[in-house]
């Protein structure tokens, strides 16, 4: 694992297009810090998603520079990548009926040996990545016979059996209730703060990602328009701009971050 503390993915300067088409980004900047959760929030076509598959090695930029631990994520082989990132999408799937416990094992993959057979270390991590999850009780089922909420605390535990030293998920509370939109932000800041992982989190919510993030980038048009401390990037000018309307901060009850409302 990665010094606490450390700078391990950083993006400069990176531009990206789709064919022939305008601009996804345009000269953005970013970094993620272990033991830090960021969250990319921005309206939609702001580039979040794109800035993230970059981050990935999913998407290649057609400038710019991404160093993952001072070296460049191409220079990375593809198992030797997966050790160090690890992904966890929108909308959790499985093409096959896996169980959980099989599908956060597939997570060990990037460490087994060439017949893939899990060993009994691997088995631990797994099981260490499911409590941490509070994922363990449904080991047995398949992510058809979860809810939203617990398929997405599987998804995330396949993740962490990876050991990754960067966690990055996009969108991962879009489609839960509020009690469970809680419980993996709460998640996602214990991931960091307590396990040392840099932790990028594409976001639409606002409030949620004031509340438990240590840092936000706030993007629009393909730019960071704003990026630093929750109180920095959580204004009301900052927001109207952003979003292109009236937005008014409102006092909270429980601590000292605004809760933002649309006048």
């Amino acid at each position: 694992m990665i010094e606490s503390s450390a700078c391990i993915l950083v993006a400069s300067g990176l531009t990206f297009s789709y064919e022939s088409a305008k601009p996804v980004l345009r000269g953005v900047d970013l970094s993620a810090w272990s033991g830090r959760l960021l969250c990319l929030l921005g309206p939609n076509g702001s580039g979040k998603t794109t800035a993230l598959r970059c981050l990935l090695g999913q998407l290649k930029p057609e400038s710019g520079t991404i160093r993952l631990a001072d070296r460049l994520l191409g220079q990375y082989r593809h198992k030797e990548l997966a050790r160090m990132l690890a992904y966890v999408p929108q909308f959790p799937t499985s093409a096959f009926a896996f169980t959980a416990r099989q599908l956060v094992l597939m997570g060990r993959l990037p460490h087994t040996g060439i017949l893939g057979l899990a060993s009994e270390q691997d088995q631990k991590v797994a099981d260490l990545a499911m409590e941490m999850t509070d994922s363990s009780a449904f080991a047995d089922r398949t992510l058809e016979e979860l809810s939203g909420g617990e398929a997405q605390r599987v998804m995330i535990a396949r993740a962490l059996a990876q050991q990754p030293n960067v966690l990055l998920l996009d969108e991962p509370t879009s489609h839960l209730d509020i009690r469970h939109q809680m419980t993996i932000y709460r998640m996602m800041s214990r991931l960091a703060h307590d396990w040392g992982i840099a932790v990028v989190c594409v976001s639409h919510d606002i409030n949620l990602a004031g509340r438990f993030a240590d840092e936000l980038v706030l993007m629009k048009d393909g730019e960071v328009l704003a990026h630093g401390a929750p109180r920095q990037v959580i204004r009301a000018d900052v927001l109207s701009q952003a979003y292109d309307i009236q937005v008014e901060l409102i006092a909270s009850p429980e601590d000292d971050m605004p809760i933002v409302r649309v006048i």
